[in-house]
């Protein structure tokens, strides 16, 4: 949980947000703290501002969390069968984090991702597929066929 703090020391010039304002009016924009923070969960590590730093250790009870890890706690609440609180969520997720980290990558990740497409494949076409044939806009109301009066399309005259 090393941080390292950066400033961006090159100031960056923005031009005129408008042309009504005077041809020579610039906004300088200074030097912005920037620090390196690394996943409490998966070891990501992100550049930040301190203040959002501060914000999201506060949301994660002192973790610091990134946003995809964020989005899979968030997952594991809507998920779970039970109401359970982010502590919950949160703890589930870095269990689930460890243990992946502790796998190791496969033996030859050629032939790990090639397995995956054919499972992925294999459940696509053994799911039941909807025919798309006919259009999706209802056909019939009230069992009575619905006609179209004319085009929707207006007619091309030469």
């Amino acid at each position: 949980m090393a941080l390292s703090a950066t400033i961006l020391s090159d100031p960056m010039v923005l031009p005129p947000a408008a042309e009504t304002q005077q041809p020579q009016a610039t906004k300088l924009i200074a030097q912005i703290e920037i620090e390196f923070v690394k996943c409490d969960c998966c070891g990501l590590s992100e550049e930040c501002t301190p203040a959002y730093i501060q914000h999201v250790r506060e949301r994660y009870q002192g973790h610091w969390i990134c946003g995809l890890c964020a989005e899979a706690i968030k997952d594991e609440i809507v998920r779970s069968e039970r109401l359970i609180s982010t502590e919950e969520a949160m703890a589930t997720h870095m269990n689930f984090c460890k243990k992946f980290k502790a796998s190791g990558p496969p033996p030859d990740p050629t032939v790990h991702l090639i397995s995956a497409m054919r499972q992925i494949l294999r459940r696509s076409l053994d799911s039941p597929r909807v025919l798309r044939s006919t259009p999706t806009s209802p056909t019939k109301i009230n069992g009575k066929g619905l006609k179209r009066s004319e085009s929707c399309f207006p007619t091309l005259t030469g």
